[in-house]
């Protein structure tokens, strides 16, 4: 079991358990030994779900990453291949089938297709002439993957991409499934809001699959109350602002991929007297980060400058428990201290490493590079020079200054002024072409395509009335005791949580005349309950609503997210869902033709 997983209102482990007792299931289905052949993408989700530990104890004996050329010697009964239904992943596959010695070693061969089986690919193998070679060819439906105890992510890193630049429903399709094996674990959800187009699709997806499955009726008490839909384009504008949350920042500057982040080794070589000489490790510092770890859980959501006094504090306190060791006189009080060590030095190394991680962002954070960004940004959102070339962003064109720090920031001034002014867009677009090479002509267009990047033309700038009247922007934020989720960002409240948070109250009917302003139809469906299954609400009791971001959401909207539902009289608790986790670098890369190094 995982401890962090069910903390919440939700028990996520419920969701954790079922997709390990599939893939036991599928492993004992391959009798006798057993080696599998990961597609790379898939081992961090995977590990998620399930540890090597389970994949030994259903004979498991060898992992090797999927390459062209000759598969590894093993000395196994089935060779098993994990991988994402792509096409140019079935060519390898079918060079590692035929490059198979199979009359000196036979070996069962086996494909397992994450989250879905494809008749495409299926059709590439046929054609290679290995389809034939495989005794299961099945699917595995890893959609919705648990994280935390509030947070789910399918973690397809291209969603946003194929649904607003190709036209490819894929993922979306994926997210209707993910959400019929949730309501199959945790229960109908009675009310569905949304607000996109891709949202529409979803739900029309998830209607068809239960006129589909009429012959079973759920009989499971309802979990949740609320599913709210929301499409990316919707809010456009949050992703591109630099996340100002301990998680967030840790996710702009270093990457944080399922829950792992890898970081600068120096920091954390152990210091030891009379060692100064020696040398330091060279491999990255890799830290495990979620609620499981108590400080870790204290700290992500608060704005950076709020971390440091908690930080202190802890220190004291840890350092006074371990001083009680020279108080303790009987044996008694030496056995209760003894019993509390592990907990005290689990304590003193958590709070070690986020001491380090702190210092290595404030050494971002205090850069000039880092502050005179952010204050371009905190220009923009409250709608200050948007209709102008920005001189700031001249200079670093003109510097040469990495390419996807210059996208998000004119992305940024694009959305805040719904729409550059033509000429003012063209001169972007020549100084970023000159100065980057004319390769990028394309990654340009794919802004365009997915309304980051676009022409005002002759429609007028909304940006306005939708910030004044959703509160988008609040000139007095406190950063170390909040009141409004605006502190994740210094300022700026991310439109996304803002939406969720006038749905819950006073609802929507309040924003009727901004909602039609913003992309996409917004609707609501309801589902018929079974009599025996209406809740009646305790006093007192929390409603909770299942938020997807369809196109991925950021740590900060996720901090926010949480904030509503630690607010006493806020009524609603909030568990979050999304096609990808995501921040302003990994999603502009996502878009471009030729990725390059991050803004930072």
């Amino acid at each position: 079991m995982a401890a962090h997983l069910s903390y919440g209102r939700v028990n996520l482990n419920v969701l954790r358990e079922a997709m390990r007792k599939e893939l036991r299931e599928f492993l004992d289905k391959c009798a006798g030994t057993k080696a599998i052949v990961w597609d790379e993408y898939l081992t961090g989700p995977f590990g998620l779900i399930a540890q090597y530990s389970l994949l030994k104890e259903h004979e498991v004996e060898k992992m090797f990453t999927l390459k062209a050329g000759r598969l590894p010697a093993a000395d196994v009964k089935n060779v098993i291949f994990f991988v994402r239904p792509r096409l140019e992943l079935m060519d390898i596959i079918a060079e590692n089938v035929l490059s198979e010695d199979r009359l000196r070693c036979p070996r069962d061969l086996h494909i397992l297709f994450v989250p879905r089986r494809s008749l495409l690919c299926e059709q590439r193998l046929k054609d290679q002439g290995v389809l034939g070679s495989f005794v299961y060819r099945e699917e595995y439906g890893l959609d919705l993957i648990p994280f935390d105890g509030d947070l789910l992510s399918m973690e397809s890193e291209t969603s946003f991409k194929e649904c607003y630049l190709e036209n490819d429903q894929t993922s979306l399709y994926h997210a209707a499934k993910g959400l019929m094996t949730l309501q199959a674990l945790y229960g109908t959800i009675p009310q569905i809001i949304g607000k996109g187009e891709c949202a529409r699709h979803v739900t029309n997806m998830m209607m068809r699959m239960k006129r589909e499955f009429t012959g079973s009726q759920n009989s499971i008490l309802p979990v949740f109350d609320t599913l709210l839909l929301l499409d990316r384009n919707v809010d456009l504008l949050t992703p591109l602002a630099t996340q100002l949350t301990y998680e967030g920042l840790i996710d702009e500057v270093y990457g944080i991929q399922n829950t792992h982040v890898k970081l600068p080794p120096e920091k954390f070589a152990p210091k030891k007297q009379g060692e100064g000489g020696k040398e330091l490790p060279t491999e990255p510092k890799k830290l495990q980060l979620n609620s499981a770890e108590e400080l870790y859980a204290e700290i992500r959501d608060k704005n950076f400058n709020a971390v440091g006094p908690v930080l202190s504090k802890k220190a004291k306190v840890i350092s006074a428990a371990f001083e009680e060791r020279h108080h303790a006189k009987t044996v008694g009080e030496i056995k209760q201290f003894v019993s509390q060590l592990p907990h005290m030095q689990a304590a003193r190394t958590s709070l070690a490493n986020h001491t380090s991680i702190a210092e290595l962002i404030k050494i971002i954070t205090t850069s000039e590079a880092f502050r005179d960004n952010l204050t371009v940004e905190q220009e923009f959102m409250p709608g200050i020079d948007t209709d102008k070339v920005n001189n700031y962003i001249e200079d670093c064109i003109a510097q040469k200054d990495p390419l996807i720090k210059i996208l998000r920031l004119v992305c940024l001034q694009s959305v805040c002024n719904s729409g550059l002014k033509q000429k003012v867009l063209d001169y972007y677009k020549r100084e970023i072409l000159q100065t980057y090479g004319y390769e990028n002509l394309l990654t340009l267009n794919n802004l365009e395509k997915a309304g980051l990047l676009k022409s005002q033309g002759n429609s007028r700038n909304n940006y306005p009335t939708i910030r004044k009247t959703l509160r988008l922007w609040v000139d007095e934020v406190n950063e170390q005791n909040p009141n409004d989720i605006s502190y994740v960002y210094s300022g700026y409240a991310p439109l996304s949580v803002r939406l969720a948070q006038l749905l819950a109250r006073p609802g929507w009917r309040s924003i009727e005349e901004v909602l039609k302003l913003l992309p996409g139809p917004h609707f609501e469906e309801r589902q018929p309950l079974h009599v025996g299954l209406l809740k009646k609400r305790q006093q007192g009791e929390n409603k909770v609503t299942l938020v997807f971001f369809l196109g991925g959401v950021t740590y900060a909207e996720i901090a926010a997210l949480r904030f509503l539902s630690q607010m006493e009289d806020g009524g609603t608790e909030y568990v979050i869902a999304t096609t990808k986790l995501m921040n302003g670098t990994s999603w502009i890369k996502s878009l471009m033709d030729k990725p390059e190094a991050p803004a930072f």
